[in-house]
């Protein structure tokens, strides 16, 4: 599997064919049993199927926690937290805590956060899939946007076939145990 600068890709394949594994040592959360993985752009950025947000902190606070993990200095924080809420359609929403948020809005912070990250490669496990069909099109329409606007590589992974032709640039399609690239 290649990705090349700036494409979108997406994994499609049944539950449990190995997408979210894939996906898991790209970004190098493990190593795989043969093979090797080279990711030559420094390290992705992973956002996962649930938003993953620390609750006690306010939407600002859930992205300046990758801000200060990039040791992004305090006084600058703030400021580009809010510029990412920005770019996700979320301005002004900063001060809200995570349980004032919708599920779309959620995502939303999430994504902010993994932007937060600047890297050029962006892991994305499935993050619309409890969505509702009329908030998963308004961040389909989003995430276009965004990839095109950053110049972001991705890779996508759904089992949502309309999802996948819909986002991807190249759809590749896996089979199960084992799982394979199997047809693109």
């Amino acid at each position: 599997l290649d990705v090349a600068p700036g494409e979108f890709v997406c994994l499609l394949g049944a539950s449990g064919c190995g997408k979210s594994t894939l996906l898991s040592l790209i970004a190098g959360l493990g190593a795989p049993t043969s093979g090797g993985i080279e990711v030559t752009v420094g390290r992705p950025a992973l956002m996962f199927q649930e938003p993953a947000l620390l609750p006690w902190l306010t939407a600002a606070g859930n992205v300046e926690l990758a801000l200060k993990a990039r040791r992004v200095g305090r006084r600058d924080r703030a400021g580009q937290a809010e510029r990412l809420l920005s770019l996700v359609n979320l301005a002004g929403q900063g001060r809200k805590r995570v349980h004032e948020l919708s599920g779309g809005m959620r995502q939303r912070v999430a994504l902010a956060r993994a932007l937060a990250q600047d890297s050029r490669l962006l892991l994305m496990d499935e993050p619309f899939a409890a969505l509702d069909a009329i908030t998963r099109d308004a961040l389909h329409e989003e995430l276009i946007r965004l990839w095109s606007e950053q110049q972001l590589s991705i890779v996508f992974v759904t089992h949502n076939v309309r999802e996948a032709v819909r986002l991807g640039q190249r759809v590749l399609l896996m089979s199960s145990r084992p799982g394979r690239i199997v047809r693109e």
